[in-house]
């Protein structure tokens, strides 16, 4: 009788298989839909086939955005697929079957599909990855399927929907300006494009120039637009959420996740619903924002080695893990850990890696006159900056900074910088913020 391989063989079978087809298949990005449209037509179409689904774009607040969506669906007692990346840990993260990371043998099997019936077609890398999503969510029962965008939205694989449940624009701010365009406008135009006729076009807090656009852009597309400040707002009032539009106002709980910005994208993601025809009352919603999760957002780490090191001995120290890695995201960083200076004074550490792509000198600049200081250091991706040129772009920006290595002896130099208890802001890259939670279990 045959043997089944067991988890961990499995594991090493997908890791394999990524390694082989990352061999062979573009892994630099280069927009368009035609591949992916020829691969999956092959596949008998299966992202045709997928449960009713909500599309999401924008620079900022993506994925919490679809993780409050995903929360509030599920405190309803629905099921949800969800597509989402980068990863932090494993590639089984950007794929949620019925609401379960998907397993390596499923896995395994759907990328074998789509890397069969792509050829010797140039289907990149993420390209591969989106198919065999779209072919697992086609095969797996669920109520609803949630999407994000991988970079921009017209030209992006997830784009591939012809009639969407509703699409979903997060903030737009300035980000892949080499692919999108190098104004907001060009870039909003960008995210506009996953806009479809008939569906609705739900529109986060934006730019002034960013909304003008995307409000133009649902008007040619007949898509119907659904915007904030004008078919609906929110604010925070006594520690809650209160929402409101035409059908009324709501009354609901606030997120775990820390953060002004997280009020406003739990405010989003109830528009979505809204605007998608979902009736959840306020008990529904609340639950679902109450106990959204997303990790790398402002998250607290409580334990394990990184922490040992920076708390050493000091229990009142803070270590704070963030993904965010444009002047968007550290602007509103800033915020947060303003406010959590004004409630509890600690001097503020970053440490802080980037990518070569990225705005460093933008990056850093929210943070002059807040953070005592910053200690470089670099995630292993092949982009990643050096911790020399981190440092160098902190200091350009006004910041005092050093370069400090790999990330545990950048943990301790910026142990050192500071004597008694202190917060300290691990940040700049997802990849950082990947490896930091991989190293930290």
């Amino acid at each position: 009788m045959a043997q089944h391989p067991d988890q961990e063989d499995l594991s090493v079978l997908l890791e394999d298989l990524f390694t082989d087809i990352a061999a062979r298949r573009p892994s630099l990005i280069d927009l368009g839909l035609e591949r992916v449209e020829l691969t999956l037509s092959r596949l008998g179409m299966p992202h045709n086939a997928i449960p009713p689904a909500i599309h999401v774009a924008g620079t900022n607040g993506k994925g919490s955005t679809i993780a409050f969506l995903r929360s509030i669906i599920e405190a309803k007692g629905f099921s949800t697929h969800v597509f989402t990346s980068p990863h932090l840990v494993r590639y089984n993260e950007r794929i949620v079957l019925a609401g379960r990371e998907i397993d390596d043998a499923t896995f395994i099997d759907v990328l074998k599909r789509v890397d069969d019936a792509a050829g010797e077609d140039a289907l990149t890398f993420f390209e591969t990855i989106t198919c065999a999503a779209f072919l697992a969510f086609s095969e797996v029962a669920a109520d609803f399927t949630l999407l994000e965008t991988g970079l921009g939205g017209r030209l992006d694989a997830t784009n591939v929907l012809s009639k969407p449940l509703a699409t979903v624009i997060t903030p737009i701010d300035y980000d892949h300006q080499k692919f999108l365009g190098e104004t907001i406008e060009q870039i909003a135009g960008e995210k506009a494009g996953i806009f479809k006729p008939g569906a609705p076009a739900v529109i986060g807090v934006q730019n002034p120039d960013a909304l003008k656009v995307l409000e133009t852009k649902a008007a040619i597309t007949k898509a119907v637009p659904f915007v904030h400040g004008a078919a609906w707002t929110s604010w925070p009032e006594n520690g809650r959420l209160i929402y409101q539009d035409e059908e009324g106002l709501c009354d609901l709980g606030a997120p775990r996740l820390v953060g002004a910005h997280q009020m406003q994208n739990a405010a989003l993601a109830v528009a979505a619903t809204r605007a998608a025809g979902l009736s959840f009352d306020d008990t529904v919603l609340s639950a679902g924002i109450e106990n959204a999760k997303w990790p790398a957002r402002l998250q607290p780490l409580q334990s394990g080695p990184l922490v040992e090191i920076l708390r050493d001995d000091e229990p009142q120290s803070e270590i704070w893990l963030d993904g965010g890695h444009n002047p968007h995201a550290a602007e509103t960083l800033a915020v947060a850990l303003g406010t959590l200076e004004e409630k509890s004074p600690k001097p503020l550490v970053l440490i802080a890696g980037l990518q070569a792509n990225k705005d460093a000198i933008g990056f850093f600049r929210p943070f002059n006159g807040l953070a005592r200081g910053v200690i470089a250091t670099a995630s292993e991706h092949q982009q990643a900056l050096t911790p020399s040129a981190v440092a160098e772009a902190a200091s350009a920006a006004g910041l005092n900074a050093n370069a400090g290595g790999e990330l545990f002896e950048a943990a301790l130099l910026a142990r050192r910088a500071v004597d008694g208890p202190a917060r300290f802001l691990i940040c700049g890259s997802l990849y950082l913020a990947g490896e930091v939670l991989e190293d930290n279990m």
